[in-house]
């Protein structure tokens, strides 16, 4: 892989910080969280997948499951500039220049690292940890524990001292992680090309008779690109079981609605899914909720109480 002067630049700069030459002791995949059936630019992100063949940063996409702020100024590029030494603020760096954001699935849970960003989870090759950079903790919340594969030092002491001595040893767990905030972060930096860096996609049973058509252009992207497809038991949650007191009291209220509208019993992340799509059709519809931007906020808080309590 050809790495730009800017992508070789900021991963010297977290390695050079290393306390040591320790690596990555274990082998977890890096899986990268996303919602498939979100809409951005007319077509939803599974079927831009499939056009692209690769995996885009939110600098190049304007979309993202956390903070809109990949933009230059914006909270993001401020946290980049912090973490890889003004690497990506060098002249000519472009937005397709940026890295990909995703995390160490250390005990190999089944929707990934960290669902809070999606439903789905692409499953990385272990070549791609070569030019991966780590953090423990999310990027927004200033981590000062960072690493590489070939110097994992800091961050490994770091995930000793949060869960104890046998953090990294303790054997992989079947079922989901429901991990919101407790991960260690890995920035990709280089492209993220499905042929050459995707094992597999992890896809929510929920989308296998979706009306979206996610499993169908998960079927035809596996054809193109030779990326595995697998399917993991889905999150499902009813209404009255939606806490009111984990992200608000107008959170199980919208799941009731949710539910009424479809006829259905139950949230899952298709029906989360197409009322995100209606919100971003009509946003109009959507002023009892607040309108387009803090019914989206809802439905994201709806989404981690169906990651949490699911």
């Amino acid at each position: 892989m050809d790495l730009t002067d800017a992508q070789r630049a900021a991963l010297e700069h977290v390695r050079e910080r290393s306390p040591g030459r320790t690596p990555l002791p274990v082998d977890a995949p890096i899986t990268v969280n996303f919602h498939p059936d979100r809409a951005v630019a007319g077509r939803t992100v599974i079927e831009g997948l499939l056009a692209d063949g690769c995996f885009r940063s939110q600098f190049e996409t304007g979309i993202s499951n956390g903070g809109l702020t990949a933009y230059p100024g914006g909270d993001r590029d401020r946290w980049e500039e912090r973490m890889f030494g003004g690497a990506y603020q060098r002249p000519g760096v472009r937005a397709a220049d940026r890295p990909k954001y995703g995390a160490l699935n250390l005990r190999h849970h089944d929707d990934g690292a960290a669902p809070r960003f999606g439903s789905a989870h692409l499953r990385l090759r272990r070549h791609v940890r070569d030019r991966t950079t780590f953090t423990f903790g999310d990027s927004n919340n200033h981590p000062t524990a960072a690493g590489t594969a070939d110097a994992f030092d800091a961050v490994l002491a770091a995930l000793r001292a949060h869960h104890g001595e046998g953090a990294l040893e303790r054997r992989a767990t079947p079922g989901p992680g429901r991990a919101l905030d407790d991960y260690v972060e890995a920035q990709i930096h280089g492209p993220l090309s499905l042929p050459d860096d995707v094992e597999a996609i992890v896809l929510d049973s929920s989308f296998t008779s979706s009306g979206c058509g996610t499993a169908g252009v998960a079927a035809r992207l596996a054809e193109r690109y030779g990326v595995r497809v697998e399917w993991r038991a889905g999150f499902r949650l009813a209404p009255g079981a939606v806490p009111a007191e984990f992200r608000g009291p107008e959170v199980p209220m919208l799941a009731l609605l949710l539910c009424e509208r479809r006829g259905v019993d139950a949230v899952d992340p298709a029906l989360i899914g197409a009322a995100a799509r209606d919100v971003v059709a009509d946003p109009g519809a959507w002023a009892e909720w607040g309108g387009g931007a803090e019914a989206l906020q809802l439905l994201k808080y709806l989404w981690h109480c169906l990651v949490r309590f699911g």
